[in-house]
């Protein structure tokens, strides 16, 4: 039985590889329990800091995340486009 992923972890227009959707999957659980920085949200989530940063920034031009630059680090937030466009 394949493990459950996040629904918005998957992208469009590339290939889903498992690793992938996992990384992606536990990026997007931490930012639902309110951590919003790259550093928080690799502490949380066990992934190393330039994972997080990779698969945000892939999910940011998939329009899933959406970030805010504060200073050095940015806050980055879950849309709603990103769900939406799966239902439609």
């Amino acid at each position: 039985m394949s493990p459950a992923y996040h629904p918005r972890a998957y992208m469009t227009g590339m290939r889903n590889v498992s690793r992938g959707l996992t990384s992606r999957t536990k990026i997007l659980e931490t930012m639902e329990q309110g951590r919003t920085r790259i550093s928080e949200i690799s502490e949380k989530s066990k992934l190393g800091p330039a994972c997080v940063n990779y698969h945000l920034k892939l999910m940011l031009q998939q329009k899933i995340v959406h970030v805010v630059q504060t200073g050095r680090e940015g806050r980055w937030t879950p849309t709603k486009y990103g769900q939406e466009k799966l239902f439609t």
